[in-house]
């Protein structure tokens, strides 16, 4: 389990190695490295989801790691509290940032292996503290810079805790 410690509460979460080993390994090593801490949910938006692991509180994109092989294709659904890689209209794109399913996102899974089919590949679950990813979708957004749907006040992931079942990984 992992547990992202924020400004507005815990969330914790499972990955799911079995079926999405290439996603899973490269958030846990993410985490390893501390490239979360001081990172934000940076876009939020109510009956759809909460996007993070990309910006700091300055709305500055962090330096990540080149894009992984997107697995989509791995039978897990964009359902309510599951986490899922962002990516942009390429579908092997995905790096650091993942967001939260607050509802049950259908259209982003995984349809074919095209630029219209390819989806978001879900690699994990929230396992506890859904009621603080709800709480994230009330607070009010706005623009900063060209983005849309910031929240207006910071949600920051200040820690992140690894429980050692994840030592083996």
């Amino acid at each position: 389990m992992i547990t992202l410690r924020t400004t507005h509460g815990d969330i914790a979460i499972e990955l799911d190695f079995d079926k999405a080993p290439i996603t899973a390994a490269n958030y846990l090593q993410y985490a390893r490295d501390g490239f979360y801490n001081g990172t934000i949910f940076h876009r939020v938006i109510p009956g759809f989801m909460v996007q993070g692991g990309g910006m700091d509180v300055d709305m500055q994109e962090k330096e990540s790691r080149d894009p992984i092989e997107n697995e989509a294709d791995n039978g897990l659904k964009n359902d309510i509290g599951t986490l899922a890689m962002a990516r942009t209209s390429d579908p092997h794109s995905a790096s650091s940032q993942f967001f939260i399913n607050v509802a049950n996102n259908g259209f982003l899974n995984h349809s074919g292996k095209n630029s219209q089919g390819w989806g978001y590949a879900v690699f994990g679950k929230v396992v506890d503290g859904m009621d603080v990813v709800n709480a994230i979708t009330e607070i009010r957004t706005g623009r900063s810079g060209y983005h849309s749907d910031v929240p207006t006040e910071a949600i920051e992931i200040t820690e992140t805790v690894i429980s050692d079942a994840y030592a083996d990984k």
